[in-house]
């Protein structure tokens, strides 16, 4: 019968919807053959109250759904932390949610939440689905995009400013003398990519630095293509003495690949990660990563979305700033100094 509404079963039982919901909640004394009736067109209809249907009375289900891009992620771990302190000191429940970076699982569950009627969704955006999220924007339900923002889609977000961390990072590289430098970049469909690939290219370009195409990889944001990626990088005719790695496992993958291949770091080549994690220090040498607040952007996320359902919020983008955590990776050997990226 499809969705079957209150209604269609109070039409089949000759009944008001008052009634239907009397009977199904159990609130009001209903005569025992008029009670008969509407079980009987609930069970012809194949009508199934939830959780959901007596919360409905007050337009809320103290449930969120959140949709991160990679549950495999410590990135986004960290980042759940903080949305969930937020949600769960308030006593809302959390569905959470992986789309593993495929736009087609993204919309699978968009479509989950959307059917239990959750209060808000948080979404990292795959950068599919843009008609799709319009559509539950047309709705009313609340959206807070977080890591990430589709351009055309007027949801507000929150983000770092990767444009400027990726241009520290880049221009870092170059003032310990480096000229030749690669860099692996994750999905070409999500703006954190393009925004550290145009940080890379400017600092490029303010140092008269030629860009060249060779030194761009793709690692589509995991370590294994990461790997695949700094393979490449090697077997370049001209190989690059620094490489830059825009996400952490894109990172972890070519620092395997330089292991694997016996090409020492930072002698032979210098490199810089993006995102910082509790692994950092584990790998020799110890890592020099742009580290993201990630508990900052969930607890910030959350917050903005809790606002949103009470009032219209102006502020379309919310940018956090990142440290650059300078270590042994890059040729420093400092492995306790950071410097604030503003």
């Amino acid at each position: 019968m499809g969705n079957v509404k209150m209604k269609d079963v109070a039409k089949r039982a000759g009944v008001s919807v008052a009634t239907v919901s009397y009977v199904i909640n159990n609130t009001k004394n209903v005569l025992p053959e008029t009670r008969e009736r509407v079980i009987r067109a609930l069970t012809e209809l194949d009508y199934r109250p939830n959780s959901i249907a007596k919360s409905l009375r007050q337009k809320m289900t103290n449930t969120i759904g959140v949709i991160i891009s990679d549950a495999s992620n410590p990135y986004f771990t960290s980042m759940f932390r903080g949305i969930d302190d937020v949600f769960t000191k308030l006593g809302y429940q959390l569905i959470v949610c992986s789309s593993d970076e495929k736009p087609e699982k993204e919309r699978k569950y968009l479509e989950l939440l959307s059917q239990k009627q959750v209060d808000g969704i948080i979404l990292a955006p795959t950068g599919g689905n843009r008609n799709y999220i319009n559509d539950l924007l047309r709705s009313g339900l609340p959206m807070i995009f977080i890591d990430r923002y589709l351009e055309d889609v007027k949801i507000p977000a929150v983000v770092v400013d990767n444009t400027e961390a990726s241009y520290q990072a880049t221009q870092h590289l170059i003032n310990m003398g480096h000229r030749r430098i690669g860099i692996i970049v994750g999905l070409k469909d999500i703006s954190s990519t393009k925004e550290r690939l145009n940080g890379y290219e400017a600092a490029l370009k303010a140092n008269g630095i030629p860009l060249d195409p060779e030194l761009i990889k793709s690692g589509y944001s995991n370590t294994l293509e990461g790997y695949k990626a700094m393979l490449e990088l090697l077997n370049l005719p001209s190989r690059p003495t620094a490489v830059f790695g825009t996400n952490n496992l894109m990172t972890i993958g070519l620092m395997q690949a330089l292991q694997n291949n016996h090409v020492k770091c930072p002698e032979e080549i210098a490199v810089v990660g993006f995102d910082d994690f509790e692994w950092a220090t584990a790998f020799r040498p110890f890592l020099t990563t742009v580290a993201q607040p990630t508990y900052e952007l969930g607890k910030t996320a959350a917050e903005m979305l809790l606002k949103s359902r009470e009032e219209e919020i102006k502020v379309t983008r919310v940018i956090l700033h990142c440290q650059f955590m300078i270590r042994e990776s890059c040729g420093c050997l400092l492995p306790h100094s950071q410097t604030q990226l503003s």
